[in-house]
């Protein structure tokens, strides 16, 4: 039979539980942090991808910082379309896919 315990026991078992349920609150939290911070990691690197594309097109093209967003789509549009950029496009893709895939 087991001896029941007095209520100094019972009272530093209350603090025990409630400390480690505390421990593992802490935990859940830390995990949804890091789950937040990789879902958001993604987004960042798209974000500071898209930033630094833009500042190359300015540094280039220094007059497109005057136009407003739809009048710079619209040029955009334009200038892609053209035969000459989407061939020199084409041109850095396959030496880009060269370079990364070790074709000839």
């Amino acid at each position: 039979m087991s001896k029941q315990k007095t209520i100094p026991e019972l009272k530093a078992e209350i603090a025990d539980n409630e400390r480690q349920l505390a421990q593992l609150r802490h935990k859940q939290q830390q995990l949804e942090n890091r789950i937040t911070y990789y879902e958001k990691g993604d987004r960042r690197k798209r974000a500071h991808h898209l930033i630094t594309r833009g500042a190359a097109i300015e540094s280039v093209a220094s007059l497109t910082k005057v136009l407003t967003e739809t009048e710079f789509y619209a040029f955009a549009e334009k200038a892609f379309a053209l035969p000459e950029v989407k061939d020199l496009l084409m041109e850095a893709v396959n030496e880009h896919n060269k370079n990364e895939f070790g074709g000839d």
